[in-house]
């Protein structure tokens, strides 16, 4: 998968960015990010009066010299961030001549190397008629080898019930929760509130990155069709107008903005893209956009 979708000129400019947080950690082990805990690192925080039980070395001299009290250098302690990703395994997702799947698993792994690339943890997901499957939880550059490897096992053959699924996954607080997913199920915009409210709950910082395939966003006009559920087989014989067209791409439109607008509310992020878009193109692009790396 890695020689197929990465080359080495994408993987330099991945070298180059990093995934916004917007909160500094209080718990985890130790990582790149800055968190509320005072620790050892090479990074300056402030000082405090010298207390007993405290390092005689981290006691600052020169303070002492001007004040005639003790005093010790605090340091910004580093915790690892955690990021979780959902992915939605329902049959809807393969589907598409470029393939939602394909482009999904491409977005998880490109975003899986930036993680591990900047000494964070990454926990893989995947959801299935309302259940979820933990796959994969790493940390530290070897790891990403074994995460391909993981996500090229992904079979989409399921059903979609994100909201269940993902209040099944116990979260810690203080993480990113990024969920893969075209959002095109029946479940409705109510359910999918319910999930953001429980992500929110965890104080997660939320990304929702919807997959929809060129055919979903400009269906072609071909007189008689008939339209297949592929999770429920279910199916509906119309005649494709223009005027139907337009209508479908302007409820899919409206559709879209309702669920960036639930999103926003929960202090998330939506970012809808096409499955035939090149993987740098929606990650150094689309995602730059909304502000998700820099």
């Amino acid at each position: 998968m890695s020689e197929r979708i990465f080359n080495e000129d994408f993987f330099k400019k991945l070298n180059k960015i990093n995934m916004h947080i917007n909160f500094k950690l209080s718990s985890g082990t130790q990582g790149g990010r800055k968190s509320k805990a005072k620790g050892v690192s090479v990074e300056f925080s402030d000082y405090r009066e010298y207390a007993p039980g405290d390092d005689f070395r981290r006691i600052d001299w020169n303070a002492y010299g001007r004040f005639d009290k003790f005093f010790v250098k605090v340091f910004m302690e580093e915790r690892e961030g955690v990021f979780n990703f959902f992915v939605d395994k329902s049959k809807s997702m393969d589907y598409g001549n470029e393939n939602k799947k394909d482009t999904a698993l491409k977005v998880v792994a490109a975003l899986s190397y930036i993680v591990l690339n900047n000494l964070d943890r990454v926990n893989i997901n995947t959801m299935d008629s309302g259940d979820i499957q933990s796959i994969k939880s790493a940390a530290g550059n070897k790891a990403f080898q074994r995460i391909l490897r993981e996500l090229e096992n992904i079979e989409f053959d399921g059903k979609t019930d994100l909201t269940s699924s993902i209040k099944k996954r116990p979260l810690t607080p203080r993480g990113v929760s990024i969920v893969v997913s075209d959002f095109l199920n029946n479940e409705g915009l109510k359910d999918l509130e319910d999930a953001l409210k429980y992500l929110a709950f965890k104080k997660q910082d939320i990304i929702l990155v919807q997959i929809l395939s060129n055919e979903e966003i400009n269906p072609e006009f071909n007189n008689e069709i008939t339209f297949i559920d592929s999770e429920t087989s279910e199916n509906v014989k119309m005649s494709l107008t223009p005027s139907l067209i337009k209508e479908y791409k302007s409820t899919l439109k409206a559709y879209k903005k309702s669920i960036e607008d639930i999103t926003k509310k929960y202090g998330g992020k939506f970012i809808s893209v096409n499955s035939s878009m090149e993987i740098e193109d929606i990650i150094l692009g689309e995602f730059n956009k909304k502000r998700v790396l820099y």
